[in-house]
């Protein structure tokens, strides 16, 4: 195995650090009790079906759903592939529409893109050049045979939150069923899919320090909310998701959901520490902007586009002292600017020219005292030599 140098770690928001009492959490799981949960005539799965249930209690308790309500995945891509895609081939006697936001994460944008291919209709909406959904715009969006809205609760990109209670409302108003896309909220935002009115709501484990290969769909009950499932092969999950539950990953995201619930105002305190270390250490920086709404985020995750410089030497300058990333983790491989970014009507050299510090319950005010040394050093020694005009004192930009 290659041996690499550990950079600080501030892409959070890519994946957390399992955290060791979810790890602790797992392993009898993998080891003494590895039963299959579906096997009911032993107790080797009657122990394992028993865990499953308590991690999908957990699960349910974050978001103030029922347990029975929530219906393990694989992770939030499938569980936003099975709610949409579920949904609409479910509802397609009813219409045809669907409506989202074109700031939203890829596995939302292309799964409604492949519906297009089957003859759906998609309505993909700008946003606000400070990245929130404008609500008129979305009910103005709405028709007839609009059977679906999906808008994420928290934006993995640039972090802002949605008002998903108000979007809740409206799409009940209208007799429309609303997806949210949950897997960067969890831990950080209270949810209550009854409060907000949510009928489908897709879950990950490693956005809350849990393992990776798991995730979980809310589905309401009541009003009982219909899906076609996507996957076949023995009615687990309420027939809605068939195979094997991993009961090891199950429990780890359970854990992980519970300390979620129960750290959650210690987690927050902590990460808005750090948001006002990282907004002062960069703020005199020429030709800085902060990439979406400077109040309505969540103190997790901050994007910064750095006028005349080029992202990619950006990156190549700071990567062997701090670990971070230019967007999504999912599109990292794409030499495309964030679409996220020119949504907010940045322009292609300054979405180029993006970084997405994200940090958590692990970061230290010295980890970010040292990868803000770093940043500050890079952008202004690249800016030096740039032939591309840096606004002089422009310095830090809100929107």
């Amino acid at each position: 195995m290659p041996s690499f140098n550990r950079p600080i770690y501030l892409d959070y928001a890519a994946t957390t650090p399992v955290d060791p009492r979810v790890v602790q959490a797992m392993v009898p799981w993998l080891a003494e009790h590895f039963g299959n949960p579906a096997s009911n005539t032993h107790a080797w799965g009657w122990e394992a079906e028993e865990a499953v249930e308590q991690a999908r209690s957990h699960v349910a308790a974050l978001i103030g759903a029922q347990a029975r309500d929530v219906v393990w995945t694989s992770g939030a891509t499938e569980s936003n592939n099975l709610a949409i895609t579920g949904a609409a081939l479910a509802y397609q006697d009813k219409g045809r529409h669907l409506i989202t936001l074109k700031t939203e994460h890829k596995a939302v944008l292309d799964t409604m893109r492949a519906l297009e291919q089957q003859g759906f209709a998609v309505t993909f909406l700008d946003v606000q050049p400070n990245g929130l959904v404008d609500l008129s715009a979305l009910q103005a969006a709405m028709r007839p045979d609009t059977i679906l809205v999906s808008v994420m609760a928290v934006n993995n990109e640039i972090g802002v939150v949605h008002d998903s209670a108000a979007i809740g409302q409206l799409c009940r108003q209208q007799g429309v069923l609303f997806h949210v896309d949950a897997a960067q909220a969890t831990g950080k935002v209270a949810l209550d899919v009854q409060a907000m009115q949510v009928d489908l709501m897709s879950l990950a484990s490693h956005k809350t320090y849990g393992p990776k290969g798991i995730g979980a769909l809310y589905v309401r009950r009541q009003p009982r909310v219909r899906l076609q499932a996507q996957m076949h092969g023995g009615g687990h999950e309420r027939g809605l998701r068939s195979g094997t539950l991993p009961t090891h990953q199950i429990v780890g995201m359970g854990e992980a959901f519970r300390l979620a619930q129960l750290e959650m105002a210690h987690d927050n305190a902590h990460a808005r520490q750090l948001q006002q270390q990282v907004l002062a250490g960069l703020a005199d920086v020429p030709g800085v902007v902060l990439n979406g709404d400077a109040t309505q985020r969540v103190p997790h995750n901050l994007n910064f586009s750095f006028a005349g410089i080029e992202g990619e030497a950006l990156m190549t300058r700071v990567s062997d002292t701090v670990a971070l990333s230019s967007g999504s983790a999912c599109t990292s491989a794409s030499i495309e600017p964030s679409h996220v970014l020119q949504a907010l009507g940045r322009s292609h050299p300054l979405a180029h020219s993006s970084l997405r510090i994200s940090y958590g319950r692990f970061s230290t005010e010295a980890d970010i005292a040292q990868a803000l040394a770093c940043i500050r050093s890079a952008v202004l020694a690249l800016q030096a030599i740039s032939p591309l005009a840096v606004p002089a004192g422009l310095g830090f930009v809100g929107r």
